[in-house]
């Protein structure tokens, strides 16, 4: 019997900071395999390249090459390409991280095709809907089977809005994770 795939999908280089914790985790476990699906909403290769390598995680075994544009255009091409992934490779879940372009258009998809998804970051909140992060962050969680928290008031806000209790994990914050994780690392730094 197969073990349960999960697509890790990030697009922006904080995902891959955020999703580097995760990797480490699933990596010490034998029930659950998984990929990583890169976007390209953040192409440039020399800022990502330095990523895997200094976060210890692999390269992405997806790429869906969106490069850069509008959001609405950004957004479409994500939805587009994660779809047809999810078409051809379908995974037993998908684990999004954030609140990008990425974030949004692969849960999206995902829960079209009937595939979980599960938030990390879920339930932050500006209160303000003029940033386009706001409404990534909000239609994410209202489309999500299991939303990962990292604060308490996190949690209030998806009850605020409506969220069961039952689709809310405080899961702490995975950025002070990956802080804790390379912390002896950044000490050795030159930079000042």
């Amino acid at each position: 019997m197969s073990r349960p795939m999960i697509d890790l999908v990030a697009g922006a280089r904080p995902n891959f900071i955020k999703l580097a914790p995760l990797v480490h985790a699933l990596r010490r476990q034998t029930l659950i395999d998984f990929r990583i699906v890169h976007t390209g909403q953040h192409y440039d290769e020399a800022m990502n390249d330095v990523f895997f390598t200094e976060l210890g995680i692999p390269k992405p075994e997806v790429h869906l090459e969106v490069g850069s544009g509008t959001h609405g255009a950004q957004t479409a091409r994500i939805l587009e390409r994660y779809e047809a992934h999810l078409l051809a490779l379908r995974p037993d879940a998908t684990v999004v991280f954030g609140d990008v372009n990425s974030t949004v258009a692969c849960a999206l998809a995902a829960v079209k095709l009937g595939v979980p998804v599960a938030h990390v970051e879920a339930g932050l909140r500006s209160f303000d809907r003029s940033m386009p992060e706001e409404i990534n962050r909000i239609l994410t969680d209202a489309i999500s089977d299991l939303l990962f928290t990292t604060s308490q008031d996190a949690d209030e806000n998806l009850k605020n809005e409506g969220i069961s209790d039952d689709k809310i994990c405080f899961v702490g914050n995975v950025m002070i994770d990956s802080l804790l994780e390379h912390l002896k690392l950044a000490e050795q730094s030159k930079v000042r």
